[in-house]
């Protein structure tokens, strides 16, 4: 096999040993991904517990970086404190290392009845279980990490035969600091640490690797597998960022404090097995369980350290900013979207004052109270941006039908909301403001029919948050009647007006086209609320597909239920 033959193998082999640790996490946080964040967020009550946690539920992810982000997603919400999450992050790192050792068993031939009953299952139930097909991906996934390592293994003894990777790494062996470099790099690139010691691991089985150059590059995946988390939780809270400088301040000090050592140790982990292969997995898991003893009793002054690196941010309290949309649920669509509605209910109140205050500012003639509810109209704005944003991410998931369905609700009821604030905004709070600054002043009768309009279009967006949260059908057929009533609202008060105008009433003849732009304005922000009738009303079969219906040989709109 000539080099370039030889590197794309390695390369493939890589990949493919990735994606088959990408796709088993994913399954298995799409099958479970609802029961581990509730397991974590319940076990953090003292630090070995939460260790045992973080142990846990790194060797389910198969991945220390995903126990990370966990950790770091509840300490943003203030459901954990920095300690707790370093704690849990110790005992992830040794649940890391403990599925790279299962990993090295003589286990490679079994991937192709792995890849038969994952395929079986993820093919057969794909729209009979969910939870089944996702068993399915986390079997695929794992026959795919054993085909990969059989390439990695196949391809080492071609490797042992090259002059150039002779060459190579016998350069590394007197540079094992650059050595440690490279270790690092390849961790970050490739964010999983349990896919880089797997093929140190194989190429030191096969005799391509000298031990010592192994342990060196063993040291530089452990410091490595901490900058992934680094990474990703840049743009976090304050808290979340402080959970992962944490874990590499341990992580880099443990290497630190191997490295002169490294040489007298290694007598000690040949004793345990002296194949080269087994000596690299046993160094780490033993570094991760030597982080674990030594720094679970100084994760109280480490996260207090992280709150002098990291000060927390000045409360700006922007109202406009999401608080519940976590990119690291990303990968449990159902938790996600859970977070996504949160934020569209808050939304939501947000509408509902914006459209109470409005009240106020028409009978006490305030413009200030107008400045108010305009600037909270760009909090709407900026939160659906973020909705939608999050939303648009969401779908490049692969969803379920029903995550899908709920998804489509959430993007069209955030969009109808929006703009119902921007109704509120550049139409009804012109027309008060036309009414304050003309100084003029509606009929007695024709304020207690906006009163009355006014009061029944906040009915139906308290209704609206409560239909779209709980998605219950009757409550939706009821929501959607409430857009005929306001219709049938409107054109009363139009008519009553007009009586008015036509008794030669003083103030109706003032006010009258002010008065017939918030009964319109009215009406339209009613039917925005009334929007996430329709689908969990066409969701439950109830909605025609053609909303023209042919009446005496003509075309009419009719929304029917």
């Amino acid at each position: 096999m000539s080099g370039t033959d030889l590197l794309i193998v390695i390369a493939g082999s890589v990949s493919l040993l990735l994606w088959g640790t990408r796709m088993a996490r994913t399954g298995f946080l799409r099958a479970f991904g609802a029961e581990l964040r509730q397991f974590v967020a319940a076990s953090t009550k003292n630090r070995l517990r939460a260790a045992v946690t973080g142990l846990a539920s790194a060797s389910l992810l198969q991945s220390s970086t995903a126990a990370a982000l966990l950790a770091a997603s509840f300490a943003s919400a203030g459901l954990l404190d920095v300690a707790a999450g370093l704690a849990i992050m110790l005992g992830a790192d040794v649940g890391s290392a403990l599925i790279a050792q299962v990993f090295t068993l003589n286990i490679t031939g079994f991937w192709p009845a792995l890849m038969f009953v994952g395929f079986f299952l993820h093919s057969f139930f794909y729209d009979r279980s969910p939870r089944i097909k996702q068993y399915g991906r986390i079997t695929m996934g794992l026959a795919m990490m054993l085909l990969g390592l059989q390439m990695i293994s196949g391809a080492s003894g071609e490797m042992r035969e090259s002059a150039l990777v002779a060459t190579v790494l016998g350069s590394l062996e007197n540079e094992p600091l650059l050595a440690l470099l490279i270790a690092m790099a390849l961790t970050w690139i490739a964010h999983s640490s349990l896919a880089v010691i797997l093929l140190v691991a194989s190429l030191a089985a096969s005799g391509v690797l000298a031990v010592p150059l192994a342990l060196w590059l063993v040291l530089g995946v452990n410091a490595g597998a901490a900058i992934p988390a680094v990474m990703i939780t840049l743009s976090e809270a304050p808290e979340a960022r402080r959970i992962a400088i944490g874990n590499m301040i341990f992580r880099c000090t443990g290497v630190l404090l191997t490295l002169p050592f490294l040489s007298l140790l290694q007598p000690y982990i040949a004793a345990l097995d002296p194949d080269p292969g087994r000596q690299a997995m046993n160094m780490h898991l033993a570094f991760n369980l030597g982080l674990l003893v030594v720094f679970i009793g100084f994760t109280g002054p480490v996260a207090r350290l992280t709150g002098v690196l990291i000060p927390k941010e000045s409360e700006d309290d922007d109202p406009g900013r999401p608080r519940y949309l976590d990119d690291t649920a990303m990968e449990v669509p159902s938790v996600a979207l859970g977070l996504a509605a949160r934020e569209t209910l808050r939304m939501g109140d947000t509408v509902e004052t914006m459209l109470r205050r409005s009240m106020e500012a028409l009978e006490s003639n305030n413009e200030t109270l107008c400045a108010e509810i305009r600037a909270m109209d760009d909090q709407v704005d900026d939160l659906y941006e973020a909705i939608k944003l999050y939303m648009t991410d969401m779908t490049r998931q692969q969803l379920e039908e029903t995550e899908t369905r709920r998804c489509f609700e959430i993007i069209s009821f955030t969009t109808n909301l929006e703009n119902a604030g921007d109704a509120i905004d550049k139409n009804l709070l012109d027309a008060i403001e036309a009414k304050i600054r003309g100084a003029k002043m509606f009929s007695e009768e024709g304020m207690n029919e906006l009163r009355d309009m006014h009061a029944y279009v906040l009915d139906t967006g308290s209704m609206a948050m409560s239909v779209f949260l709980d998605r219950d059908v009757a409550a939706a057929r009821r929501l959607l009647e409430r857009k005929d009533v306001s219709r049938q609202m409107e054109l009363s008060g139009t008519e009553s007006h007009l009586q008015r105008l036509r008794s030669g009433h003083v103030q109706s003849l003032e006010t009258s086209a002010i008065h017939l732009d918030i009964l319109r304005d009215l009406k339209r922000i009613n039917s925005h609320f009334t929007s996430i009738a329709y689908p969990i009303l066409d969701d439950a079969g109830l909605l025609r597909k053609n909303r023209l219906k042919k009446i005496k040989g003509e075309l009419v709109e009719k929304t029917e239920t």
